[in-house]
């Protein structure tokens, strides 16, 4: 990675949108999804602190009491005993795609295992095993039949962005393997919910609860450059794909004095805010000589933050580009290493030439 020798040490991490009555994610020692504990500021669907669901499992499926997870004393309200369904037929979801989802259910419900539905499938991108993503959300507890968050207020909806690996079982499972673009519905049984954390800690979502969501998936992390073909101008290096990743041959002129950022493939995600955190992929290669010096192509995808942290002629050539990008960067001396660097290394006064993928943007967290 292009990082400024100058620069304080990187800062790498997952961000998320933050919002009222979400969770951080980071709390690996918690597996709550990123949308979070119940809208704890709401009061929604609160039931009293010692009402705890009893679940009758089917046939042949698992107690979530059984699981090895935390679970609550049981129930001395006199609630009913939870049936528990193996298809999700008995729920309703009301509303177009894009508007707030009405969901009705006949409470108290319960589902034998995770499952999902799609209302309305997208055509966009897979979204990969422990991906990024950004979604709209609607939450109501099958116990209850209450709403307990939503990321719809008012009519309106605050995509949320997180990662799958820091949400619980059932969400990312919901998730993984749908297209970008589908509303789906996601009903989880307790054990891929909270019954790990003990429930939520407010009453709202009690051990064994079973929780239903309609998620629409608004983006994810891309495996490669997505969009409309753009022809470079002459002079430049020319960039051909192989199996390895980019080839990058350089012309048998000198080298541009000027940053030069063209487009090679123009994305039609959202552009990149100069505070983002992207998801790459990148080759950088020495004007002169040709040979790489930086290089993640066969390696995990990059995920830094733009800003100081990396040499200036790499930040600029990707704040403004769209998601989805491929880019290929001409960074003069001045805007990179003037006087050489270690890692990578890099010859003093070298003009350097990279390409690099944008495969996924969000806003950092703080900013």
């Amino acid at each position: 990675m292009p990082f400024d020798a100058a620069s304080p040490t990187p800062r790498w991490a997952r961000a998320t949108r933050s919002r009222r009555g979400m969770l951080a994610l980071g709390l690996s020692s918690l597996a709550l999804p990123a949308l979070a504990a119940c809208n704890r500021d709401t009061g929604l669907g609160g039931p009293p602190q010692n009402a705890t669901p009893r679940v009758t499992p089917a046939p042949g499926s698992q107690d979530p009491s059984a699981s090895g997870s935390p679970s609550a004393p049981e129930s001395s309200s006199g609630e009913d005993e939870i049936p528990v369904s193996k298809d999700l037929d008995k729920i309703k979801v009301k509303g177009k795609k894009g508007t707030e989802p009405k969901i009705t259910v006949p409470a108290p419900w319960g589902i034998d295992k995770t499952r999902v539905k799609v209302l309305d499938a997208g055509d966009g991108a897979t979204v990969p095993k422990g991906a990024p993503v950004t979604v709209s959300y609607h939450g109501v507890n099958g116990r209850t039949g209450e709403t307990f968050d939503s990321s719809w207020q008012d009519g309106e909806a605050t995509p949320i962005t997180f990662s799958l690996d820091g949400v619980v079982a059932g969400f990312r499972k919901g998730l993984q393997g749908q297209k970008v673009g589908s509303r789906v519905l996601i009903a989880m049984p307790g054990k891929d919910g909270y019954d790990e954390q003990g429930g939520s800690g407010d009453g709202t979502i009690m051990v064994g609860d079973t929780l239903i969501f309609v998620v629409e998936i608004e983006a994810t992390l891309l495996s490669g450059p997505e969009g409309k073909a753009v022809a470079p101008k002459d002079g430049l290096p020319t960039v051909e794909d192989t199996k390895k990743g980019p080839k990058i041959t350089i012309p048998k002129t000198k080298a541009p004095t000027k940053l030069t950022h063209q487009p090679l493939v123009k994305g039609s995600g959202p552009e990149v805010a100069e505070t983002d955190t992207v998801h790459l992929r990148y080759r950088g290669v020495v004007w002169d000589s040709g040979k790489v010096v930086d290089d993640n192509y066969g390696d995990d995808v990059e995920t830094t933050t733009l800003g100081d942290t990396l040499i200036p002629g790499f930040t600029k050539g990707i704040i403004g580009q769209t998601v989805g990008s491929r880019m290929l960067l001409v960074i003069p001396p001045k805007q990179g290493y003037p006087d050489g660097n270690d890692e990578p290394k890099v010859p003093k006064d070298s003009t350097l030439v990279y390409v690099v993928d944008i495969l996924f943007a969000q806003a950092t967290q703080g900013q």
